[in-house]
């Protein structure tokens, strides 16, 4: 019996910017992000995001590799209960695998948002 999802809410324009991606690369992250929902192990290509200011935070990163780009979506289940999508994006950096600081605090942003969100949904 598979178990019931959580909800699943995009900030800011993560939802856009994913749905810009090839197809293949959406299939492939959305079904990773469904395993995410019903509370799967081991996703493939997902590695918690703790660099600097995001450390601690609960916030990880799927990853995917096509046609010589590589594709991310970063998310957070860290607020019970929902799965909030940060941030999607194609990385332009051909050097390292670092996160720019610019998409870095994009992320911080779009996160405090999300608890602003829950806090909402919440009332807490």
């Amino acid at each position: 019996m598979t178990p019931q999802p959580r909800p699943l809410a995009w900030i800011g324009s993560a939802y856009k910017d994913y749905c810009e991606f090839p197809e293949e690369v959406q299939d492939d992250l959305g079904y990773r992000l469904y395993r995410v929902q019903i509370g799967a192990s081991n996703i493939p290509g997902a590695k918690p995001l703790s660099q600097g200011m995001l450390k601690g935070l609960g916030i990880t990163e799927l990853i995917d590799d096509y046609d010589k780009d590589t594709y991310r979506v970063v998310y957070t289940t860290k607020l019970s209960g929902m799965v909030y999508v940060l941030h999607a994006f194609k990385k332009k950096s051909k050097h390292g695998i670092a996160t720019s600081q610019h998409d870095m605090d994009l992320i911080r942003a779009r996160y405090d948002a999300a608890v602003l969100d829950y806090q909402r949904r919440c009332g807490n």
